[in-house]
Parts: C-alpha cells; structure tokens; sequence
C-alpha cells in the first residue's frame, strides 16, 4: 500500500452524527434512515458524512452510561468489530464493509468513533498485536486511560513496535471503507504520543481519512502546530448540549481559535444538538431540541462564521422541518464554505460582532445579541470593517434573505447613536439571545 496523508480541504466537513440522538445504541437501520435522508434533503448544501458514534461493538449498550466489563465484540488480534445485533451486515466478519457501500452508493462518506487505546478485553486474554511479536499485555498502560469510558487502556509507545497496534487497526478500517474517524480521549489531557501513533497509522493505511480529535476540554493555543499536522479538525470544548449556556460559552473559545481555522485544520465547536435528539442518548430524554428558534439562529450563525465542523445531532427522518431548513440555506453556507479573515471585533455584552471576507469583495457581518432583551442598535460601518459609504452595494440579511437599510451619517447629531460622522449606520433589531448574518455585495 501506498501511503494516504490525512486530506486536507478548502472547506470544514459537515455531515450527521448518532451521538444526540442515539448515544452508545444505534444501529444499522437507523445509521441508514439518516443517511438517506441526507442524501436526499442536505447533501446538496454540502453535507456529506455519516458518523457512527461510541460503542458500536458493545452487544450490551444502553442510554445514559457505559457498562463496566462490556463485552466488546472483537476479533483474535484485540481489534473491535461491529456488534452484529445492531449491524447484520457486518456478520461473518466483514465489519462495516457491507454498511459503507451503501454508504457510499449514496454518494456519503462513512465515519466512524473511536477510543484511543486498546480493549482491556484484548489485555485480560493477552491478544497477539497483528504484524508484531508483541501481546497486547506487552504495549498497554493502564496508568494512561480514560477517566470517562472504562472499555480502553491506554498505549505505551515507549516500546518498541507498539504503533503495529494502531497499523493493524487502521488497516481494517481502510479494508472497510472509512473515511473519517472520530478519535476520543485525545484532548483532555492532551495525549501527543498518541495522537502522532495515530496520525501515523493513518498515513500507512492506504486510504485517505480525515481525523477528527475529542474532546476539547482547556485545549490550548499552545497546541495549534501539532494539531495541524496531525489532524483535520479538533474540539475547543467539552460535549455541547441543546442549553443556551453551551452555546454562550463557546463565544470565547471560537473566538481564540476561528482565526486560526483552514485548510490546516479546523477548530470544532462540536456537534450541533438542534432537531430531534434524546432519543436514546446518553444526555436527556426524548424531545425536540431546547434551544428556542433564535438561539438556534444564533448557534448555527457562530458556528458558520468561525468556519467549525457542522456535524448535526439531530435524528433527521423525525426532525422539525423547520430546523431542515436552517441547514438548507445556501447563502448562510457560502460564509462557512468560502469565508475567511473570520475574528471577532467587537464585544461589550449583550452585543458581540463578527467580520470575515468572501472570495468576491462580499463582506460578511455577523451580529449576536446575547442579552435578555430584544436589542435595537444602529452599527457602525466602519467598527465592523465595511466603507464609511456603503450605498454602492447591497447589504442583505442572510437568514431571511431580505435587504437591510443603509444610512449615511453626516451630522454630529448622529453620534448619540454611536455611528461617527461620516459613517454608515446600518438599522439591526436582535432578538434575545439571537443573530443576524449580514453580506455586503459590492455593485459589479
């Protein structure tokens, strides 16, 4: 085999995720319902993933919690296979082979999760490593494992030959047909040796895979070489949930790490928890997402303009149509497909401003009011980086589509307002905790 670095791509990837839904018990049927649902209805837009989440080899799995000592389905070499209950086409050992041909006929990409480490199954019954002398006793570090998930331990790379663990895994995973990977328990604390073993294996393996990094709890700057080299996207918190204070909260991350977001490598704001979720998760009962229609606005108009990941939580088939449509608005997507220069310039709660470019002298701006009250402001042209005149352009409000009136400001009286003289005053009305997404389109 040749070797297939990790790709890189102009864009962030986007696709659906069981986590929210489904957490550690989703099957194949459901993986599939929610796959061609995508293809139909979002593929479109650019979404084009479909990522199986934890615990697809636990025969026992249930919502709200892992089990201790689950009997993880896996073969004579310590390497988890799919549990066939949950997945019938995997049946007979050939994992999700059958699953991402379908997948893939479907014009998808398949992703899967996985823990870093081995299985302490594979360690109580002392595995033979494939393609090495070593047993998996001989590589794994109990001292090393995931405060969160008791099913993994970690690895020693200090031994000489322990990466043919993670080789003899990816091999797999290429032999299937995957192209992205969820890996966990990278992050918090952040595990170098692993995540280069890994990237590594990747890279070995003969197919291209983008690589995805969780979670991202106090992840810090200091490792934003390091994450690119090795992955395509990281998470910049902790598991994010259908609560306006998850959603408050990663202002502040995104706005460390959006400058920083590229083809090198895209800081993850994590999946968005928006339409059917609860389903059997790990997190919650039942329900239509919390969020009410502006703080989904708002969370999906964040995520847009820093450039995140855009995994969707939600169960698609029984989603509110209303919620389909945030996800179909192709204007909204070309910030997040085509932005870039994206920071925050302004803050002084409850107002927050966001800039970046588009490819065509567009100018985007996006507006947050984070506040308790609908919030009437008069922005400055000039604070959010558009021309003191913009009269020779149309600025347009993306979520609905519709023109916003421009002002030109020539009197001092006008300043009581907060737009200097000789600015532009563009009229906004946010609602609390909502957003507007605003492109100026120069004329030509």
């Amino acid at each position: 085999m040749t070797a297939s670095p990790t790709p890189r791509s102009s864009r962030p990837p986007m696709g659906w995720n069981s986590w929210d839904s489904y957490g550690t018990t989703v099957t194949e049927a459901e993986v599939l319902a929610n796959a061609r649902f995508l293809a139909e209805h979002l593929a479109p837009f650019g979404w084009d993933t479909v990522v199986i989440d934890i615990d697809w080899s636990d025969p026992s799995a249930r919502s709200h919690g892992y089990n201790d000592d689950a009997p993880l389905t896996m073969d004579e070499h310590g390497r988890l296979l799919p549990d066939p209950a949950r997945f019938p086409s995997s049946s007979g050992g050939a994992g999700f082979g059958p699953l991402a041909e379908q997948i893939h006929a479907l014009g998808l990409k398949l992703g899967i999760h996985v823990m870093r480490g081995i299985p302490r199954r594979a360690v109580a019954a002392d595995a033979p490593v494939l393609g090495s002398t070593l047993r998996a006793s001989d590589i794994a570090d109990p001292t090393n494992s995931c405060e969160w998930n008791p099913h993994m331990v970690g690895i020693d790379h200090s031994v000489t030959g322990a990466h043919a663990y993670y080789d003899s895994v990816l091999a797999l995973y290429a032999d299937w047909g995957v192209d992205f990977l969820k890996v966990d328990d990278m992050l918090w604390p952040y595990q170098a040796a692993e995540i280069e073993a890994f990237a590594g294996a990747i890279d070995g393996c003969g197919r291209p895979m983008q690589l995805s990094l969780s979670p991202g709890r106090d992840l810090s700057l200091t490792r934003l070489d390091h994450l690119r080299e090795h992955a395509t996207m990281w998470r910049i918190c902790d598991d994010l949930w259908d609560r306006w204070e998850d959603v408050e909260a990663n202002f502040s991350r995104f706005a460390r790490w959006a400058p920083h977001a590229g083809p090198d490598g895209w800081p993850d704001g994590d999946m968005l928890p928006l339409g059917r979720i609860g389903i059997r998760a790990e997190r919650g009962e039942p329900r239509d997402d919390l969020l009410t229609p502006d703080e989904r606005r708002t969370l999906l108009t964040l995520w847009m303009i820093a450039r995140s990941p855009l995994m969707v939580g939600g169960d698609l088939p029984s989603s509110d149509p209303a919620t389909i449509a945030l996800l179909q608005n192709p204007d909204v997507l070309a910030v997040h497909r085509e932005g870039s220069g994206t920071r925050e310039v302004f803050r002084e709660d409850p107002l927050i401003l966001w800039t970046a470019d588009g490819p065509d002298g567009e100018r985007y701006v996006a507006a947050f009011n984070v506040g308790e009250v609908e919030l009437t402001v008069a922005l400055d042209s000039q604070d959010v980086g558009l021309p003191a005149v913009v009269g020779d352009g149309e600025v347009t409000e993306l979520w609905i589509g519709e023109p916003v009136p421009v002002k030109a400001v020539s009197v001092q009286s006008d300043a009581a307002r907060g737009v200097a003289p000789g600015s532009s005053a563009i009229d906004v009305v946010i609602p609390r905790h909502g957003a507007v997404l605003l492109r100026l389109r120069p004329q030509g």
